[in-house]
């Protein structure tokens, strides 16, 4: 493992980088706030924009591939830096990157909130990507550095909450301020949120850092990881338009062009080559430890059980849970009929549960144990989806999705409360940086993958299912019919609402009610499959959690043991007033 230790940049450091100045100038918890907000900033961006994105959609004239690249993007480049960013961190100080972090999160913020098409609202969204991958592992590994014993357990019980807690409160959020003023807000809103983290950062967050004395930095595998993970989300999101194996549209790039004529789609030759730029990222950074040089990895990390399976539950349940925020607000809008704020009010029914269920967590844990209660949380998740797509038709009570969802939220706040901490509760303390890093780009991994995912299986749904609910429509010519499908396909839904509007004057004239019907049984059952594969994830999520939980009793994680690395006694504090 890489040869460091962590120091305070303002005063003698106990271990783990705490400063030893104590008593009235411990602004321990205060920082906490502030790194908490920093974080609520960034996870409700992740989530904020499912709500807004059918109007999003409409005003900006996207397509079903551009609505998913808007979710993705922000993710896709999140989680390729987040390595960086956390190994940044450790070497500059994690405050300074914190605050740089902030600031070009809002200026792509700023960037998105003037967008007027699609191109420049990915390119802002990569921007805030950045500025997130910044922005996390700063706030991950300061907790990390700043506080032992019990406080610690409970500072990562509260880093937890805010994730589940914010990333369910988005869609409220964004709904309220879409219906309320313009989509344009859910961006601006960062604004004065930023400004506040920027000041409370510069007044009570310590600077923390690592003494690094292995030499370099891995620009190799960080362009390796890069283009590994972007090209296979690639792949999955433009699988569908495309074509998975046999090229169904032109693909121009700087000129060149990858045209219909080709004997392949470009689809998987580029998944492929993603694939192999993840190979020899793994093997770039296995030869980086050899010759003890800085890497972006350090694959010994995975040697620990409770780190190498609760960062794969982390990212299955990620793409299941990101998946579900993707889909969910289509379907509410599109086809119950919901504005942004009543689809955001059923969405947020997820935050009533995450709330409740993540306060109770860290009691619950105490009884049980922290993986079991990880395992408990999986269970309502998997549950709760499960019985959401059950009930998916065009006819549903959006408050039986609501009350569903509340099952959801409540195994939301449990498993994500828990997780973090348990994830890296083995893990010396000198590695906090990047296993932080490592634990936080699972995360963001799984919610590109599960935009692209999910959105594929959404993309396919609707391909196999409208079609054949058009068919039944009588006086229907087969050409008129394909061609709406398209379009119901390509719009994500949102020419349902607006042949619902046209009424009878439309094009299909007294036939547009059985239309909007066929429709809405299409999109209803394509949305139920991509409901089907956002759980089968979450189930998933819970089998590897079950491994967290065999590794925990060989490590004693369930039983309060020490972390590795650290001994049975607890950290000396210099001041007992400090708490």
């Amino acid at each position: 493992m890489s040869a460091q230790s962590d120091e305070s940049g303002t005063a003698p450091a106990a271990p783990g980088g705490r400063p030893a100045t104590a008593g009235k100038s411990d602004h321990r918890w205060a920082g906490l706030f502030v790194l908490a907000t920093a974080l609520s900033m960034i996870v409700l961006d992740g989530t904020i924009v499912g709500v807004a994105l059918p109007t999003i959609i409409e005003d900006l004239h996207l397509d079903l591939n551009d609505a998913q690249w808007v979710n993705a993007s922000y993710s896709v480049v999140f989680a390729a830096l987040l390595l960086t960013a956390g190994r940044l961190g450790d070497r500059l100080g994690r405050r300074n990157l914190l605050l740089v972090g902030v600031v070009v999160f809002l200026g792509g913020s700023i960037l998105a909130s003037q967008a007027d098409d699609a191109g420049t609202l990915i390119v802002a969204r990569l921007v805030q990507g950045v500025g997130g991958a910044f922005v996390l592992p700063a706030t991950l590994s300061t907790v990390n550095a700043t506080f032992r014993g019990k406080d610690r357990a409970v500072a990562f019980g509260i880093w937890g909450a805010v994730i589940s807690g914010m990333a369910a409160v988005g869609p409220l959020l964004g709904g309220w301020l879409t219906t309320s003023f313009t989509w344009p807000w859910i961006f601006l809103v960062n604004i004065p949120i930023g400004v506040a983290v920027v000041i409370g950062a510069l007044l009570v967050v310590p600077e923390t850092r690592a003494h690094i004395t292995v030499p370099g930095l891995d620009v190799v595998g960080l362009l390796t990881s890069a283009l590994g993970f972007g090209a296979v989300v690639f792949a999955l999101i433009e699988g569908q338009s495309l074509g998975w194996w046999a090229p169904k549209a032109d693909l121009k790039v700087f000129g060149a062009v990858w045209g219909t004529d080709a004997p392949v789609s470009p689809v998987p030759v580029i998944g492929a080559i993603g694939v192999l730029f993840l190979v020899l990222f793994a093997l770039w950074e296995r030869h980086r430890a050899r010759i003890a040089r800085s890497a972006l990895l350090d694959l010994t990390l995975f040697r620990v059980a409770t780190f190498r399976w609760g960062n794969l539950t982390a990212m299955l349940v990620a793409i299941g849970e990101f998946g579900l925020i993707f889909v969910l607000p289509l379907y509410l809008v599109n086809i119950l009929g919901l504005t942004s704020l009543g689809a955001g009010v059923v969405l947020a029914t997820m935050a009533a549960g995450a709330f409740f269920s993540g306060a109770m967590a860290r009691h619950l844990a105490a009884a049980i144990g922290s993986p079991r209660t990880i395992v408990l949380g999986l269970v309502l998740e998997v549950v709760g989806v499960l019985a959401v797509a059950l009930v998916v038709t065009p006819t549903v009570s959006s408050w039986l999705i609501a009350a569903l969802l509340v099952i959801y939220g409540l195994g939301l706040g449990l498993a994500s409360a828990q997780l973090t901490g348990t994830t890296l509760v083995d893990v010396p303390e000198e590695e906090s940086g990047q296993a932080s890093a490592t634990q936080s780009t699972a995360r963001q991994l799984g919610s590109a993958l599960g935009t692209a995912f999910i959105g594929a299986a959404l993309a396919i749904g609707l391909s196999t299912a409208v079609p054949p609910a058009l068919e039944k429509v009588d006086g229907v010519p087969p050409a008129v019919a394909t061609q709406v499908a398209d379009a119901t396909q390509q719009s994500a839904g949102g020419t349902i609402p607006e042949l619902r509007a046209e009424g009878t004057t439309s094009q299909f004239g007294e036939k547009t009610p059985e239309v909007v019907d066929a429709l809405s049984d299409g999109f209803s059952d394509g949305t139920r499959i991509s409901l089907y594969v956002a759980g089968g994830f979450l189930l998933l999520g819970l089998l590897c959690s079950l491994r967290v939980v065999a590794a925990s009793r060989r490590e004693g994680v369930d039983q309060g043991g020490p972390p590795r690395g650290t001994s049975a006694a607890p950290a000396p504090e210099p001041d007992a007033t400090a708490r």
